[in-house]
This record gives C-alpha cells, sequence and structure tokens, in this order.
C-alpha cells in the first residue's frame, strides 16, 4: 500500500521502518493541504498530525484512500461524516500525553502565579528588582477541573500534590477516581463560581464550542485564572478578552488559540480568501490576545515531549500495521455532535 505520512520530522520517521520494509511508505515533512491534496490521489493510507486539511474539499481528492491514521487523540479536523460515508477507516491514538499535557498544565500555571515570564525577562535585561512580581501560592487554592478523562485525573494527581482543594466537572463523573485522588464532583455553575483556578479538559465538538462563553464567565470569581489546553474553540476569544480587561480573569494561560493553523502560517488577516473562510473575528481576538501581559500562550506544544512523540508514532505505526492485516484498532467512534 501506499502510505504518506505528512508533518514528520526527520527524526520521527525511523519509527515508521517497520512499515517501509513490505510498503511504500514515504514522510513529508509538510502537511496536507487543499493545494497538494491532488498529488495524493493514489495513496491508500495518510497519517496526519492536526494541522493538515482533512476537510470534503481535501479528502474527495484522494479517491484511493482507505485509512487515516491521526497523530493525536482529538480527530475533529478530520471530516468523519465523509469518512464514514466512503467506507475510510480513521485511527487516533487514545493515550500518549495525559502526565505530558498535565505537568504542563501546571507549567503556565506557575509561570503565572510566579509572574515568571516577567521575572525572567527582566533579569535578561539587567534588572534584579522583585518590584511588580509579587505572585501567590497554590496551596490552599481550589482548582475546577472541567474534564475528567485521563488527563483531567493526571492534572488533578498533581494538584493533590501542591495541597490544593480540587473542585470537577464531567458529564459522566467518576467517583472511584474521585475518592482515591481527593476530589469533589460538582455542578457547572458552582465549579464556575468557586475555583480561584480553572483547566479545561474536553474533547473539540459541536457541543463543547464555546463551552466558556459570556455567560461562564459571570458566574467566575473575580480574579480567576483560566488555563486551556484542550482544544482553542472551547473558549470564546472575544469574551475571555473583555473578562481579562475587566479583571473577571487575572491571567489565562493557554496552549491552544481557534484557527490555529491560520496563525502558524501567518495569514494575511484581512485578504479576503480568509475572510470567507476562516471566522476574523476570532483571528483578531487571538492577535489582541497574543500581546497581553497577563496571558501566557504556548504554540499548542502540551504535548509534545520526546517521550510522548515516541509513544504517538509508536501507537500510529501499530494502526496501520493492524489495518492492513485486516484487525483495525483505535478506530475513532462515530461522531455524535463532535479531539489533545
Amino acid at each position: 500500500m501506499k502510505i504518506r505520512i505528512f508533518e514528520a520530522e526527520p527524526w520521527e520517521c525511523p519509527g515508521f521502518s517497520v512499515l517501509q520494509r513490505e510498503q511504500d511508505l514515504t514522510c513529508i515533512d509538510g502537511a496536507l493541504t487543499a493545494e497538494n491534496a491532488s498529488e495524493f490521489a493514489d495513496v491508500d493510507i495518510v497519517s496526519t498530525f492536526i494541522y493538515s486539511d482533512l476537510r470534503q474539499s481535501v479528502l474527495e481528492q484522494l479517491g484511493a484512500l482507505k485509512m487515516i491514521a491521526t497523530r493525536s487523540t482529538g480527530y475533529d479536523h478530520i471530516d468523519v461524516d465523509y469518512c464514514q460515508e466512503h467506507g475510510i477507516v480513521i485511527s487516533n491514538v487514545p493515550q500518549y500525553g495525559q502526565n505530558t499535557v498535565a505537568e504542563h498544565v501546571f507549567g503556565l500555571l506557575l509561570t503565572i502565579s510566579h509572574n515568571l515570564y516577567q521575572a525572567i525577562d527582566r533579569t535578561r535585561r539587567g534588572d534584579f528588582s522583585p518590584k511588580g512580581l509579587q505572585g501567590f501560592d497554590l496551596y490552599g487554592k481550589t482548582l475546577g477541573v472541567i474534564g475528567t478523562g485521563h488527563i483531567g485525573l493526571h492534572v488533578i494527581h498533581i494538584a493533590r500534590g501542591f495541597s490544593m482543594r480540587v473542585i470537577a466537572y464531567d458529564m459522566k463523573p467518576n467517583a472511584e477516581a474521585a475518592e482515591r485522588l481527593g476530589f469533589e464532583y460538582v455542578d457547572m455553575d458552582r465549579l464556575l463560581g468557586e475555583s480561584d483556578v480553572i483547566t479545561l479538559h474536553v474533547p473539540g465538538s459541536a457541543k463543547t464550542q464555546g463551552l466558556i462563553s459570556s455567560g461562564a464567565f459571570e458566574k467566575m470569581k473575580k480574579g480567576v485564572v483560566l488555563i486551556n489546553t484542550a482544544r482553542g474553540e472551547v473558549v470564546d476569544m472575544q469574551a475571555l478578552i473583555r473578562a481579562l480587561a475587566e479583571g473577571k480573569v487575572a491571567a489565562a494561560g493557554l496552549d491552544v488559540l481557534p484557527e490555529e493553523p491560520v496563525i502558524r502560517e501567518e495569514a494575511e488577516l484581512l485578504r479576503s480568501v480568509y475572510q470567507h473562510t476562516h471566522n476574523l473575528e476570532s483571528l483578531l481576538a487571538n492577535s489582541v490576545v497574543l500581546r497581553l501581559r497577563n496571558v501566557v500562550v504556548t504554540p499548542h506544544s502540551a504535548f509534545n515531549t520526546r517521550e510522548a512523540v515516541q509513544r504517538i508514532i509508536k501507537v500510529t505505526a501499530e494502526n496501520i500495521a493492524a489495518f492492513i492485516t485486516d484487525r483495525p484498532q483505535n478506530i475513532a467512534p462515530a461522531r455524535t455532535g463532535g479531539h489533545a
């Protein structure tokens, strides 16, 4: 079979060498896009990360496609309905970095709580004054965790090590984990109202898009800190900017933003093509938030440790090998209103 691995750095390619012995496999540094999709019309299997374009208009150009092996847990970047209609199997990597992403959550939070970005920047300029750098303890603070899957539970495990009080919301509470880790499930309104820090760990879907909106911010405690390592679309960026300006949100740590691929490509915001195909208001809001001093933004890198990426490659190679031998595994479930 013809297999193409997109968005692959040179050091990642040897991880797929087990497939290369018997298959026509090539690693490609760039993403799969509407512009280059026609070049891969005869490819049977593609493996991408989340920056490749897997909308219907792209998939239609891949006439021989039988499988998409996404190197992510989330698959909201793929037109699942089109794949189901055309018998294209989607496999994902269900678990690879629950500890990795959870550690990044606390990297963002500690950067905010100890003003690390400002402190490092100041000392690099030769200024060792502590004025204006006073932070706050995590000890005793209430952490609200929205979503208690593998990552959310690992966040709670770390939070308990900081002696934080933890409350959580999930549509499917895990009573065993709550007892074992020592946290309490509450309804969403109570979580928003009691939390000093709120961290998001829900998949991207139609149900979670705009979950944290103006109404949610109004219910939050004044001076709350918001952390998002889930999906950019979960937070209404314009509402977040208003909440930051009004002081309702004291600071935010964001590893994800809406319209990430466009930002990553440094698109010209006012070009007509982007006005038609992307949410311009969201793009502009992202541009503003990147420049706010009380917002820490990282480039969707929470997952990106050597160990986590190696786990992703291993599982993806296994997914492809299983499909080739008619034993597909880690099949992404059907979308029911809509995930890393």
